[in-house]
């Protein structure tokens, strides 16, 4: 159903911006803007449908802000570039997964052997207990 999440064309709706990332990387770091935010604002999309805004704002709720606003940041790469398609990949991933209907379960009866060991593991369990009881005279 949401297969074709990959093929619209989200980028005029995203912005991004670029910061000095932290950790190690030696003087690269210190005066190279490689980190990458990605900013996606799921409620003023003109691509998702209102049935796709409504299911992303609850699955994603914890990782929105108050204004709604979706927040990916990749700063594990030396170059800006690389952290930014890494920023594309992880947003599509994730509106991907939580697009995505789970299917519901169906039941099924218990097999023939599983019935017959749940029974043995019953008789084994009551003849445990039966051998801790006083015995009467």
């Amino acid at each position: 159903m949401y297969s074709n999440i990959r093929n619209r064309d989200f980028l005029p709706e995203l912005t991004f911006s670029a910061s000095r990332s932290s950790g190690a990387g030696g003087q690269n770091v210190n005066k190279v803007n490689t980190k990458v935010e990605l900013r996606f604002d799921i409620a003023s999309s003109s691509i998702l449908t209102e049935e796709e805004k409504n299911r992303l704002l609850t699955k994603l709720a914890k990782r929105l802000t108050q204004e709604g606003i979706l927040i990916i940041v990749s700063q594990t790469e030396r170059t800006q570039l690389k952290n930014k398609a890494q920023c594309l990949m992880k947003f599509y991933e994730l509106l991907e997964s939580a697009l995505t209907v789970q299917k519901k379960r169906k039941q099924t009866k218990p097999t023939l052997a599983s019935k017959a060991k749940k029974m043995e593991n019953k008789k084994r369990q009551s003849e445990r207990k039966a051998s801790r009881r006083s015995i009467e005279y």
